[in-house]
């Protein structure tokens, strides 16, 4: 039998084992113990404050679980699975993210190439259209589960950098990146989001 990874951090071991307690009899021990320290270690290499780190690798784990949950056909909601991609997960992506949890689906997003921070104008806008706040949201890797559990994957700038899954529904949504950008120009990126998760929405079948 082979040793369980040691962690990078003793303080992952109570995520690891909330998480395992979540899943047991999905996943052993051992699977959950090395998801928490993947994603520990794929935050950590961009982040600049480690603060929350371990709080935010727990989160990470436990969305990737869930992805993977889904792929091995563990019940689920049944809702349709939306997962937004763009390069740094800091603007469009949790823009769109947002806007779509309103929604009956089931929403995630993440970063080909993940920013340290979501942008803070993100959250302000999304204030001010009613949506709640994104301030626990955070960049997030791109990572296989959460490709392959997808229904719909929509791609906003980060172009051949999404791999490919056969039997997925792919978009690109030609959206500018509101990182620098002036507030009264994030707000017509958030305005065109709106209006293509209109059209996504449109598109899905009645969930009612």
């Amino acid at each position: 039998m082979s040793p369980s990874p040691v962690l990078p951090d003793e303080r992952l071991a109570a995520g690891a084992a909330r998480l395992a307690s979540a899943h047991r009899g999905r996943f052993c021990p051992e699977t959950v113990q090395r998801v928490i320290t993947d994603s520990y270690e794929r935050l950590a290499a961009t982040a600049r404050v480690t603060t929350h780190l371990v709080v935010l690798a727990e989160r990470l784990a436990a969305e990737r679980l869930d992805a993977l949950a889904h792929i091995q056909g563990a019940p689920g909601s049944g809702l349709p699975r939306v997962l937004f991609v763009c390069s740094h997960n800091a603007g469009r992506s949790q823009l769109a993210a947002a806007l779509l949890a309103q929604g009956h689906v089931t929403v995630s997003s993440a970063g080909t190439r993940p920013a340290p921070a979501v942008e803070p104008v993100v959250a302000q806008v999304l204030t001010e259209a009613g949506v709640p706040s994104t301030e626990a949201a955070f960049p997030k890797p791109l990572t296989d589960e959460v490709v392959q559990a997808a229904d719909i994957v929509i791609t906003m700038g980060c172009g051949d950098a999404c791999p490919v899954v056969a039997g997925r529904r792919y978009l690109d949504w030609p959206v500018a990146d509101p990182e620098g950008a002036p507030i009264a120009v994030v707000r017509t990126i958030r305005d065109a989001i709106d209006a293509h998760i209109t059209e996504l929405l449109d598109s899905l079948p009645s969930t009612a």
